[in-house]
């Protein structure tokens, strides 16, 4: 049986080949890149941010049927890699279903993990996708010119990182910008809110 290992969402990498997730086993100084679409990838920073927007976004919308239903997500898991391709599930209890006996269900993991950060559920990677896909945080946090002297086996990061602290309001900027660009003006709106919070929190 694998074993699971406990994880979070670490930061976002923006790479050669789009942006990348980097799930991080807890107490490892390691972190497995995991590539997701942009508009996944604003719907995981609403969630996270626990913003609450006028109408429910499609994962919102799939939380609240199950709540309707009498089921919880439980948690997540990143359970394989294969053909370079991640495979997560959603494991989920209430009605006819236990801890014990679970519905599981198949999930990108960019759904899963939009939908963990809404539900604060647990996230785990199995241990074997961490040793196939795990690179060391130093390759992230180092700069690209050391990046390019030893490169990991794994997606090349250009020279911008973001880190949960320093790279959040920027990494907002960027999706603030691109809402306006797309005339997506009610999301704009909400990111403009989550910054002002932001600089609010630092400020106290």
């Amino acid at each position: 049986m694998k074993e699971m290992l406990s994880a979070e969402i670490w930061s976002i990498v923006q790479t050669n080949q789009g942006n990348a997730l980097l799930l991080r086993p807890r107490d490892l100084g390691i972190a497995v890149p995991i590539f997701i679409g942009q508009l996944e990838m604003q719907s995981i920073l609403i969630g996270r941010e626990g913003v609450n927007l006028p109408r429910p976004l499609t994962h919102d919308l799939f939380l609240n049927m199950l709540r309707s239903l009498g089921l919880s997500l439980e948690r997540v898991e990143v359970h394989e890699l294969k053909d370079n391709t991640f495979h997560a599930r959603l494991i989920i209890s209430g009605g006819r279903f236990s801890e014990e006996e679970p519905l599981i269900m198949d999930s990108r993991p960019s759904d899963a993990f939009a939908l963990a950060v809404r539900r604060r559920c647990p996230i785990l990677v199995a241990s074997p996708v961490v040793e196939q896909a795990g690179i060391p945080l130093d390759f992230f946090l180092d700069g690209p010119e050391e990046a390019e002297e030893n490169p990991p086996a794994g997606p090349e990061p250009s020279s911008e990182v973001l880190s949960p602290e320093t790279g959040k309001n920027r990494k907002l900027l960027e999706q603030l910008n691109q809402a306006v660009a797309a005339e997506e003006y009610e999301l704009a709106a909400e990111i403009r809110d989550m910054l002002n919070r932001l600089d609010k929190d630092i400020e106290e």
